[in-house]
């Protein structure tokens, strides 16, 4: 995925730089040509001698060399990346590339590249919390730019939270997805592929279902429909004909070419989506949290409370994943969702095989940032025979993006 490819690196001043040398070999390994950008607090941390060998490049910190005057242009780096990637990030030069401040090379480079940019943050976990630090963050990410969480852990401080730079391995393997997207998307501009998803129908479910017991009182979960709802918007467009069915959610639909079924229990949600399945599917999504029970009986007026303790009967709602892959059409694509607390990917596995899936999008609530109510989420997609990709912590976002990815490496592979 990387050979050829022109990574630029910028270094900052954080003790995760000595995991910037392990992330160079790991691009160069892959076919790479890297050259870095240090930052003067940097080179408090590992040194330029380190970097050049390991990159076979010279290690760029000043505008100019002051030995011989050569200049270093900021605006030339910026045209020779494919891709600037920032790792570790510091705190400071976050906060100065959501700002603007241009007052160094690393940062100057930023502002003048053309190409995407990927920021890895590393520092502790109180700055990293702090409100102002998020904000920043919130605003390199509304400017386009792709933040890899960082993990928790025991931090330099001797804290424990998060912080940690995410491993280089895994920013090496998000680099290589990243300049995937870009080259699929230069591609479909210059008309030399045609768009995959163009015209499919999809059908998607989304957002929690809601079991009454009585007038007032129901049954339901934490799910906000955030996740269904993004993957419906990536799916919209690429092209495709969306079909949403969606429990009671907040979320609000910015596409207009997506169908939207609003649904209240899991019954509802089940007839709902055997209907458009039949009228015609050619992928399914189902993202939805639906409830597995429901009460058996619904009470007509409230439960007034008599003594200490009541009894509530539940029966087991219909699976709508089950009742899917038993009518599943040749050539269709079913993709589920695993929410676990443990045995996660063995728990996930067998749900892919017992329900006819195609693959199975495992997210677990034992990953700080991932689930219910997040912005974030972090998953693991596990094809039929078993086999998985994972992905760091990201924007929900960007994870429908991965996820529509996949679908769409499917229908071409």
């Amino acid at each position: 995925m990387l050979k050829g490819k022109h990574i630029l690196l910028g270094v900052t001043g954080s003790i995760a730089a000595y995991k910037a040398a392990v992330l160079v070999r790991a691009l160069v390994k892959e076919g790479a040509e890297v050259k870095v950008i240090m930052s003067e607090m940097a080179k408090q941390f590992i040194t330029p001698l380190t970097m050049a060998t390991l990159s076979k490049n010279p290690i760029l910190v000043e505008f100019y060399n002051p030995e011989n005057g050569d200049w270093n242009s900021h605006i030339s780096l910026g045209m020779w990346a494919d891709l600037y990637l920032i790792a570790p990030a510091s705190a400071n030069t976050i906060a100065k590339m959501a700002t603007g401040v241009a007052d160094n090379l690393l940062l100057t480079t930023y502002l003048s590249a053309r190409c995407p940019v990927v920021v890895a943050p590393a520092m502790d976990v109180d700055m990293y919390l702090h409100t102002a630090t998020q904000r920043n963050i919130q605003t390199l990410r509304e400017r386009g730019v792709s933040i890899i969480e960082p993990g928790s852990g025991e931090l330099a401080s001797g804290l424990e939270g998060k912080g940690r730079m995410e491993e280089p391995e895994v920013i090496a393997e998000f680099v290589g997805r990243e300049l995937s997207k870009k080259s699929a998307q230069e591609n479909m501009v210059a008309g030399k592929i045609m768009n995959t998803l163009e015209g499919k129908k999809v059908l998607i479910t989304a957002g929690p279902t809601i079991e009454q017991i009585d007038p007032v009182r129901f049954i339901s979960n934490n799910s906000t429909g955030k996740m269904g709802y993004s993957i419906a918007e990536e799916f919209a467009k690429r092209g495709a004909i969306v079909s949403l069915i969606s429990g009671p959610v907040n979320e609000r639909l910015r596409s207009s070419h997506i169908r939207l079924s609003s649904v209240h229990s899991a019954e509802e949600m089940y007839n709902q989506t055997l209907v458009a399945y039949k009228a015609g599917a050619d992928i399914v999504v189902l993202a939805a949290a639906v409830s597995d029970f429901t009460p058996a009986l619904i009470e007509g007026a409230k439960i007034k409370r008599v003594g200490d303790e009541i009894t509530l009967k539940l029966k087991p709602t219909r699976d709508i994943a089950a009742s899917l892959g038993e009518i599943k059409k040749e050539g269709s694509i079913h993709i589920g969702f695993a929410l676990e607390t443990d045995n996660e990917f063995e728990n996930a596995l067998s749900k892919l095989h017992r329900k006819n899936l195609d693959a199975i999008v495992l997210n677990s609530l034992n990953d700080k940032g991932a689930g219910f109510g997040k912005e974030t989420n972090k998953i693991t997609i596990i094809s039929g025979n078993g086999e998985s990709l994972q992905f760091p912590l990201k924007d929900k976002k960007e994870v429908a993006s991965d996820i529509v990815d996949y679908v769409e490496n499917m229908l071409v592979c």
